[in-house]
């Protein structure tokens, strides 16, 4: 996981046998509701894998980007302009985003 104030970086939240090696959808969305209750939104990055976004209260973004590859510029612009407008809303807003291992992107 990198963090700086606003912006979390990490691996794929995931269940069942994934959740051993990777990060538990379960305690990534229980640090999100403690840390930054109804000021967070994730981002996922991974076009391969997705998860039910019940877990995050809905504020999941999805831009399908394959894992080790560049994106599109209209994704990437499309994911800029998301995330420029959800830390407008609000100075305590922060995103957490992720791919699939958390370093690709």
């Amino acid at each position: 996981v990198f963090s700086t104030d606003r912006v979390i970086a990490m691996s794929f939240p995931s269940s069942g046998k994934q959740s051993f090696y990777r990060n538990p959808i379960e305690e990534v969305a229980r640090f999100l509701d403690t840390k930054h209750a109804d000021h967070y939104k994730v981002y996922n990055l991974c076009s391969e894998k997705g998860y039910d976004p019940k877990y995050f209260h809905y504020r999941v973004e999805r831009i399908f980007i394959d894992d080790h590859n560049v994106p599109a510029i209209q994704d990437m612009l499309k994911f800029t302009a998301s995330v420029r407008e959800w830390m407008n809303q609000d100075e305590k807003n922060i995103i957490a985003i992720h791919c699939k291992g958390g370093k690709g992107k």
